[in-house]
């Protein structure tokens, strides 16, 4: 098991990550034994310095949702990570050379919430009563952990993508809001274009076969640590698309359909 001392020391680790744009080694691989509570630990306690800082907390971010995503990790739940204020992007934002490491964009529904959402218990339809509305997303993707080891080639496992803040590093909301009732988040997919030319493809259905679906996992799983999804925050349910690599000059558009479009440019 890790000490409070081992935990505070990852997080800390992390932030200077983050800070210097320099990664940290594999959690995973340091300490071998590591439980995805304790990845879950060392995110809380990054979270919490964070919030230290002056940061506030919007929402939530749910990821390793589609079967090909838990595939390659070989791991058959999804993970969670936390949304703060300073992670929130302008649609069409020109994102500066110097704030990422190694960015990816992912393409997801996000859902606004107009009432708390908390388990245990929670089903599809008391997402959909508890939704304000739904909007095309996009979710930028960083790795403060080294993605592989140089050493022993080892890959990053679950536990660093966890303790990571579930890869999270910012979020664009765009395109139209959408009533709950009277979309089938099913069939809400997207067309996803780097510089004009199209990398990836995806529906809705992708995400546990409901995007809802993300969302009431989340709020049970908090259940267990006395939290909740709060009104007014937004959460990311999962990523229907590979994840694209965003490169210095390039610019990404994702094409929601009747839902609208959003983009960025990384410059």
């Amino acid at each position: 098991m890790l000490s409070a001392d081992q935990i505070a020391a990852e997080a800390d680790l992390l932030d200077a990550a983050e800070r210097t744009r320099v990664q940290t080694g594999l959690i995973s691989l340091k300490h071998p034994g590591i439980t995805l509570d304790e990845a879950y630990a060392i995110q809380d306690a990054w979270v919490k310095r964070k919030l230290a800082a002056g940061r506030q907390i919007i929402g939530w971010k749910i990821g390793l949702t589609s079967k090909a995503m838990q595939a390659a990790l070989n791991i058959n739940v999804p993970d969670s990570g936390v949304l703060l204020d300073d992670m929130a992007f302008d649609d069409g934002a020109v994102i500066a050379p110097d704030r990422f490491i190694q960015p990816r964009i992912e393409a997801e529904v996000a859902f606004v919430m107009k009432a708390p959402l908390e388990g245990p218990g929670i089903g599809v339809f008391d997402v959909l009563r508890a939704t304000e509305f739904v909007t095309p997303a996009l979710e930028i993707l960083d790795t403060r952990i080294l993605r592989v080891d140089p050493q022993t080639k080892k890959a990053r496992t679950i536990v660093d993508t966890v303790s990571d803040n579930a890869a999270n590093a910012g979020i664009l909301l765009g395109g139209k809001a959408l009533s709950p009732d009277a979309t089938d988040m099913r069939w809400m997919g997207a067309i996803v274009s780097r510089n004009a030319e199209v990398e990836e493809t995806g529906l809705g259905a992708g995400v546990l076969n409901h995007p809802a679906r993300g969302i009431a996992w989340l709020a049970n799983r908090l259940a267990q640590y006395g939290q909740r999804i709060e009104a007014g925050q937004v959460v990311l349910a999962g990523s229907f698309i590979r994840p694209i690599e965003a490169r210095h000059g390039d610019t990404i558009t994702a094409d929601f359909g009747t839902a609208g479009t959003l983009s960025c440019h990384f410059a």
